[in-house]
């Protein structure tokens, strides 16, 4: 997926440098961390395709602290030109959304190279056929237990991103997928829990978040409506069916989230995504 040839950074195992580094990577992602704000790019993934650096210059004067990247458009294989754009902007790479392919064989260093350059620790499947497979769920956790620890001591973090139907059971087992997959992977594995999705598919975000302390480094805030008082709301944060009060509350205590990531897939009243994505980061300032 990603075809950069940067060379990785020097990492001297068990130097005081090193060891230092690590320590403090480790620390930033504490448990009393005060996470930041960042858009998920999919949210305006037209404008991205039409005008990129347009569409990044409007996100930074939002008042965004970060963006989560669902690809790279004009920086392609261009990391270091990237990470000049978003110094520009005061921009932070918060998380990428990549295909569990580019963790495989030749891809997994070109991936290293390239999130490292542009800064990006956190680096998130959006999705995975085999995440929900009665058969493969197991060895793709096994797989991600194993990223996890090759990029641990470079100070970055896979992770995986739930929709519905991670919360479907596993006939042999009753517990949800998800379920299953925290289970079977270490806690260096991200379970980035999209809020909107886990409450539409009738889970409880807030107990989630606390069952799977630590683990929720970056997560995405995503109105969404659903319930008996649908009729009155609106897919914008703070007038949607979630309750994001407790659901930031237990990422400040519990979660160890970094980053709070706004992600915005339904455009109510005829706006457009970006005006729909700041109606939305209004709401969540309100509460902040």
């Amino acid at each position: 997926m990603l075809d950069q040839n940067i060379t990785r950074r020097g990492f001297v195992g068990g130097s005081l440098v090193a060891a230092a580094a690590l320590a403090a990577g480790r620390r930033a992602f504490a448990a009393d961390a005060t996470p930041q704000i960042s858009l998920q790019l999919y949210s305006v993934r037209d404008d991205c395709g039409k005008d990129f650096d347009g569409t990044l210059d409007k996100v930074a004067k939002m008042g965004f602290a970060g963006v989560e990247f669902a690809g790279y458009h004009s920086y392609g294989g261009k990391p270091t030109e990237l990470r000049k754009r978003l110094d520009d902007l005061g921009l932070k790479a918060a998380g990428t959304h990549i295909g569990t392919g580019s963790f495989r064989g030749d891809a997994f260093q070109r991936t290293v190279d390239f999130h490292q350059t542009i800064g990006c620790k956190l680096l998130m499947v959006p999705g995975d056929g085999d995440f929900a497979s009665p058969d493969k769920s197991k060895a793709l956790a096994d797989f991600f237990t194993e990223t996890a620890a090759k990029l641990k001591p470079l100070g970055m973090w896979c992770g995986y991103h739930n929709h519905t139907h991670e919360f479907s059971k596993d006939a042999e087992t009753g517990k949800s997928y998800w379920e299953l997959f925290a289970e079977r992977t270490s806690k260096d594995v991200v379970l980035q829990q999209d809020c909107g999705w886990s409450a539409s598919a009738g889970q409880d975000p807030v107990a989630l978040i606390r069952k799977y302390a630590g683990r929720t480094l970056i997560t995405h805030f995503k109105p969404a409506v659903f319930g008996p008082k649908k009729a009155e709301q609106k897919a914008y944060i703070g007038q949607d069916s979630v309750d994001w009060v407790a659901v930031l509350k237990a990422c400040r205590e519990a979660g160890a989230t970094q980053w709070v990531t706004i992600e915005q897939e339904s455009y109510p009243d005829g706006k457009t995504p970006l005006e729909c994505v700041e109606i939305s980061l209004a709401g969540l300032k309100k509460i902040w």
